[in-house]
């Protein structure tokens, strides 16, 4: 049970929601053991074949509906996959990008003809995804974006460069933010599907070093004159996609808050084992008034975070969740994620320097989280601008 003691929220109280937890969590343990996910770590991404795994097991698209290959669950069944990732320790496996940012793209905006081609392959893990948003000198101003995709004759060529691309040394199905009219902001963004198999001009950067998230592969992409077939704009119709990208992102934000949720929990839980076992001066750790104040108060505003949250999926569940709510979320969990994470690793002492201690490793991945989803100084701006 968490150290939080929250109860189980009334929309995850369904038997078959917990049959799968199960069938996913024997799945993590059987296929993702902490040896291969060390070895994940030390390459600096997952292996092509985990994907292949996830996809046979039922993992990969179960809120895609039957009729494209899916599983027809719905935004809890996705949920399962990522919860039982993080109590199973599953690093760099982006089920959530996979399942719950990219896949809904099609699922909300593709052509029927869209979806019947590429969502099945993406439910088996026979394609792997990635989107391409952000630039080396753009960041969360997508209406800047330079990367261009200009009529060529039955399709579109693209050019320009991405950086920061989850998934991009693994991913072979790619959706390019691009400008089909760059004399456009919003209006002139488009979203190209483009499959990286032989496409001629594509190429995939170094894998970006990073200061966490070891086993996730980041990297830089490169287009020069990337020709995609006109019918590979999301939806067929061109300059929809800001709008595409706005109507994803609630969900996206809520994900980030779930996992930043997961991530405080995951903190306080290693930390109270931790100094309820450590001795200084005679006594444990645990047994110092500060630790217990300190831990007291993190308890009682991760409490309040958790009930926020799961307010959150069950407004989002009914599609009620709106845009400045989510990104409250987005903003206050996160911001709490860091403060837990670095007065968790402080009651570790030398230890927490160290990064065979979860707690050093909670440390450096939680740090992204305020970055990534649109950093939480835009958080505030979209926050502010619905008061």
């Amino acid at each position: 049970m968490s150290v939080l003691n929250v109860p189980q929220p009334e929309f995850m109280e369904d038997e078959e929601i917990s049959i799968f937890a199960d069938a996913v969590g024997k799945f993590y343990q059987q296929h993702a053991p902490e040896k291969r996910v060390l070895q994940w770590r030390e390459n600096g991404q997952v292996e092509r074949e985990f994907w292949n795994e996830a996809g046979e097991a039922g993992l990969l698209g179960v809120s895609v509906p039957e009729e494209y290959g899916g599983h027809g669950g719905d935004f809890r069944h996705d949920m399962v996959v990522i919860d039982q990732q993080a109590k199973h320790g599953v690093e760099g496996f982006a089920a959530s990008l996979h399942n719950t940012v990219i896949l809904p793209y099609l699922v909300r905006h593709g052509t029927e003809e869209q979806k019947k081609k590429y969502l099945p392959k993406l439910v088996t893990g026979e394609l792997v995804s990635a989107i391409a948003m952000t630039e080396p000198g753009v960041g969360s101003d997508l209406q800047s974006i330079t990367t261009t995709a200009l009529k060529d004759g039955n399709g579109y060529k693209i050019n320009g460069a991405k950086t920061y691309i989850s998934n991009g040394q693994t991913a072979d199905f790619i959706i390019v933010v691009a400008k089909t009219d760059p004399n456009e902001r919003a209006k002139g963004i488009s979203l190209m599907l483009l499959e990286t198999e032989g496409a001629e001009g594509f190429q995939r950067g170094k894998k970006l070093d990073k200061i966490g998230l070891d086993a996730a592969d980041t990297s830089e992409l490169f287009f020069d004159d990337v020709f995609v077939p006109a019918e590979n704009v999301l939806g067929g119709v061109e300059g929809k996609g800001f709008y595409q990208l706005m109507g994803e992102l609630p969900q996206e934000r809520l994900i980030i808050a779930m996992g930043a949720m997961t991530g405080i929990e995951k903190a306080l839980e290693t930390t109270m084992d931790f100094v309820k076992n450590r001795k200084a001066f005679g006594q444990t750790i645990w047994d110092f008034q500060n630790t217990q104040f300190v831990m007291a108060d993190l308890k009682a505003r991760a409490t309040a975070a958790r009930v926020f949250v799961n307010d959150c999926i069950a407004k989002h569940l009914k599609k009620e969740l709106s845009v400045d709510t989510a990104c409250m979320a987005k903003y206050w969990v996160t911001e709490l994620q860091g403060e837990v994470v670095d007065k968790c690793l402080q009651f570790h002492g030398g230890a927490g320097f160290i990064n065979d201690y979860p707690i050093a490793r909670m440390y450096r991945d939680s740090r992204i989280t305020r970055i990534f989803g649109g950093s939480n100084e835009v958080m505030k701006m979209v926050i502010a601008r619905g008061m």
